[in-house]
């Protein structure tokens, strides 16, 4: 494999997923490579930024269900909500119970189905439930909260593209990305933000290395769940089910940095 310069992936990263103005002048499978181990430091931009948008309220006398719901639609504005559209059409294709070629054609509609709807209702409601609750017992907390769950998300994206994993079209974002990352490559990150994470929790406390490092880890379990759930369902990965994961991992971590 050709070296990449630092500089080409981490463009890639933020102008795949991110609305960032940045210019992207490669669009090969290294630069996507150098993209996707990138991906959870752009987490961390959208992180800082949904983190920023709830202290910003709470500084200026709003409660923390209000400065929850800002953190929450932060990064939907930051990514064009392609991370929620990707998850609802990734529930409408498992939802419908159809084979895979039938799903597919089902989640490149436009329209979002009942399924669809249902999980970004009850992924949202989580989402903000939880960085409220955690806005309410400290500041601190929910905004290392909503930056954990940023990068969690994005660390899911590295760790589906790593290799052995199938795109299900010969198309899309999905097979531009998948299996352009190396395994060990993606653990190393996956180590690298679990360390991170723990960390910044001891900024906070004791309790809160453990809680803020395993809300990395949990998150990474159930975001691989899913992706091996797609996998057997849809014969491998799409943009969409990118998404999918995103959120699941996010969710994930914002519900278990609530928990004790």
């Amino acid at each position: 494999m050709s070296e990449i310069p630092p500089l080409h992936g981490l463009r890639f990263a933020v102008g795949t997923l991110t609305v960032l103005p940045v210019t992207v002048s490669r669009w090969d499978r290294g630069a996507a490579r150098g993209g996707m181990l990138c991906a959870p430091l752009v987490g961390l931009v959208v992180g800082v930024c949904a983190a920023g948008s709830g202290l910003l309220l709470l500084l200026l006398g709003a409660g923390p269900l209000l400065a929850a719901v800002a953190s929450v639609a932060v990064p939907a504005v930051l990514t064009r909500g392609l991370h929620l559209d990707g998850l609802a059409d990734t529930a409408d294709g498992l939802g419908s119970g159809k084979p895979a070629e039938d799903a597919l054609r089902i989640m490149k509609q436009s329209d979002i189905g009942p399924f669809g709807v249902i999980t970004l209702v009850l992924v949202l409601a989580a989402q903000v439930a939880a960085l409220a609750q955690l806005y309410d017992t400290s500041w601190a907390r929910g905004a290392l909260a909503a930056v954990l769950a940023a990068a969690a998300a994005r660390l899911a994206l590295t760790l589906a593209a790593r290799g052995g994993v199938p795109a299900a079209r010969p198309d899309g974002l999905g097979a531009a990305v998948a299996g352009v990352v190396p395994v060990r490559g993606a653990l190393g990150v996956a180590l690298a933000v679990t360390a991170a994470a723990a960390l910044c929790g001891a900024l906070l406390g004791p309790y809160d290395v453990a809680r803020a490092a395993l809300a990395v880890a949990v998150s990474a379990v159930v975001a691989e769940l899913l992706l091996r759930h797609c996998v057997r369902r849809f014969g491998g990965v799409t943009g969409d089910v990118f998404g999918g994961l995103a959120e699941a991992a996010a969710t994930t971590a914002l519900v278990v940095s609530a928990l004790g």
